[in-house]
């Protein structure tokens, strides 16, 4: 993908449950998906060069998006997609003890509270990747990336940038697990993307594997 389109390849890694909720309307999802599935997503974070999450999902989960597995000896680069650039100084992911191993990149598009110096200070590098509507431009951003030698993304985000990306046309590959649970209409989607009025909008994906992790079933796409 980076060779042939000047892209890496993207996955975007959902956890939901049966009726395709993330998280319930209080923003809360921990935990969704079981044990098995976690640790399941713990090697999908090994293969990968880099890993981009959202601004919400940093201020409403505060993870820090490292590989928690034994003899691991390279940590991808985290990305942080943060718009207005609210990434608070003292989360997990600008932790110092994970930076050293695992480095972080903030993609922003204006420097709404003046923190480009307090986040510098932490380690992390910051990119100003505005778009024409004050949001990170996605493109350019997998397009710089591409230019770091990343291969490979998995987008661990919530339905605001993992919708982004969709109607961008920016994820390859979808990674579903799906959790015995019912979470009921007023949830929170996979996907926060704009109203489709025909069936010819939706996106049609290819069902590339399907199989039980633990108690919960992984569907890839």
């Amino acid at each position: 993908s980076r060779m042939t389109q000047g892209l890496p390849y993207v996955r975007s890694k959902v956890a939901a449950s049966l009726d395709g909720r993330t998280a319930l309307k209080n923003g809360k999802s921990l935990w969704i998906a079981g044990e098995s599935a976690r640790l399941d997503v713990q090697h999908w974070r090994a293969q990968s060069c880099a890993i981009v999450t959202g601004i919400g999902t940093v201020l409403a989960d505060n993870p820090s998006m490292n590989v928690r597995l034994e003899n691991i000896t390279r940590q991808p680069l985290r990305v942080i997609v943060d718009s207005k650039l609210q990434t608070p100084v003292d989360c997990q992911m600008l932790n110092a003890n994970t930076m050293q191993s695992s480095p972080v990149l903030i993609a922003y598009a204006v420097d709404a509270g003046n923190k480009i110096a307090a986040l510098s200070a932490t380690g992390a590098e910051l990119v100003h990747l505005p778009d024409t509507n004050g949001q990170v431009d996605l493109l350019a951003l997998l397009l710089n990336l591409a230019k770091r030698g990343i291969n490979e993304v998995l987008l661990e985000a919530g339905q605001g940038l993992n919708g982004a990306f969709l109607q961008a046309g920016l994820i390859n590959e979808f990674i579903f697990y799906y959790a015995p649970k019912l979470m009921g209409a007023d949830a929170k989607s996979m996907f926060a993307i704009s109203e489709l009025t025909d069936m010819q909008q939706v996106t049609d994906l290819q069902i590339l594997d399907v199989r039980q992790i633990g108690s919960d079933i992984r569907l890839r796409a």
